[in-house]
């Protein structure tokens, strides 16, 4: 039973419990909470973070029952359309937030992964299932307004993620039709990506003006090099350069110390901040 549930013994300690995050707080229902059916196989799991967080809409009713009974009802609605319809092997997306504002667990195993920094291969991107996480937000967004609760979560979620997996959200987080052709998350939601990326810097107490360049973000790359503090230019002292007890006229007729020999560093070097780790 536990093999089923796709990562052994870590499943069976989720069951019935909720992962939290103490400041702000965040809650995640697990599968074994709003009762899904078991996968046809376990998901595959990389021994790798993601590098995008893909934000969707459900394309569902936009419903005002914000209870917790009717998240549980969304998320099985969707775990048995991706499965009977589609023919997936589970639901595709990692994480579902209902318009209440309750966070669920989607495929299996995916919070057991995102807690191990690993990604877990879903099935909501096509083609780029293999490098990101799909976050399900309930509703229909091509007109209609975010409900504040769904919003709040969903900045709580994304920030959880770029802690879990060291990514800079103006990187990450992306719309599905940035990577799909798609109408998805619809124009309302995909028109605050902007604000979205800004709101989740801001809980982790980045800078806004982040390196958005096309190089690829790479945490371990960054968190690898060695810090040094830059040192004030100025002039090497004569007597490091040329010893005292030399003619004068000597060091005219001899070529100048090469700059090689000195390491010199560059005023204001760019160092990535790094996020604060989760307790």
């Amino acid at each position: 039973m536990a093999g089923i549930l796709g990562f052994g013994l870590l499943d069976l300690l989720l069951v019935d419990k909720a992962f939290a995050w103490d400041t702000p707080p965040l809650r995640v229902h697990t599968r074994a909470q709003w009762k899904a059916v078991p996968p046809r196989r376990r998901a595959q799991v990389l021994s790798r973070a993601p590098d995008r967080i893909v934000v969707h809409h459900t394309a569902t009713p936009n419903s005002k029952d914000y209870s917790v009974a009717h998240a549980y009802q969304l998320s099985r609605q969707i775990q048995g359309f991706h499965m009977n319809t589609r023919r997936w092997d589970d639901a595709g997306q990692q994480l579902t937030i209902s318009r209440g504002g309750h966070v669920m667990e989607g495929r299996n195993g995916s919070l057991a992964a995102i807690r191990a920094g690993r990604h877990l291969v879903g099935a909501q991107a096509l083609h780029h299932n293999s490098h990101t996480i799909g976050i399900e937000n309930e509703g229909t967004y091509s007109q209609a307004a975010v409900p504040a609760r769904l919003w709040s979560s969903l900045v709580e979620t994304c920030a959880w993620l770029c802690t879990e997996y060291r990514l800079d959200p103006f990187r990450a987080i992306v719309g599905h039709r940035d990577l799909v052709a798609t109408d998805c998350p619809g124009d309302v939601f995909y028109a605050r990506l902007p604000e979205l990326r800004g709101d989740v810097a801001r809980l982790l107490d980045l800078d806004e003006t982040s390196d958005e360049s096309d190089e690829e973000f790479d945490s371990e790359k960054v968190s690898a090099q060695p810090k040094v503090k830059a040192k004030p230019k100025k002039a090497p002292p004569k007597a490091k350069v040329k010893p005292k007890t030399k003619p004068k006229a000597k060091p005219k007729t001899k070529p100048k110390e090469p700059s090689s020999g000195i390491p010199l560093l560059e005023d204001g070097t760019l160092e990535l901040p790094d996020l604060p780790m989760l307790p």
